[in-house]
């Protein structure tokens, strides 16, 4: 089990490569959303926005209102984000769940 000081340095480097690619991430995704990656086995939750192609305002705190709430293990959510598990492959064994609408799942799946 991941630690949350390695899961908010996965979740920096998340927001760092959405930041450098942000114009391709807005030409696919362009949405305005509060984020939420809830930590399973930590009991803890991430909350971000996701804006102009960047993900911003990032804290350790849930946000009920959240448009996107993403699940996973700590040691899932690091090999996510450092593309050591496949997003698709993470959804069909449900070691990631993902709620949003359907518009947003839409719109995050051109991001996969």
């Amino acid at each position: 089990m991941a630690s949350v000081e390695e899961c908010r340095a996965a979740l920096d480097r998340l927001a760092a490569a959405l930041r450098d690619n942000a114009e391709e991430v807005r030409r696919r995704a362009a949405v305005d959303r509060t984020v939420v990656c809830l930590v399973t086995d930590l009991g803890i939750a991430f909350r971000g926005r996701l804006r102009h192609g960047e993900l911003v305002d990032v804290a350790e705190e849930d946000d009920p209102d959240a448009r996107i709430v993403l699940s996973a293990t700590s040691d899932d959510f690091i090999a996510l984000v450092d593309g050591k598990l496949d997003v698709l492959r993470a959804l069909a064994t449900r070691r990631l769940s993902v709620s949003a609408s359907p518009l947003d799942l839409l719109k995050l799946r051109s991001l996969l």
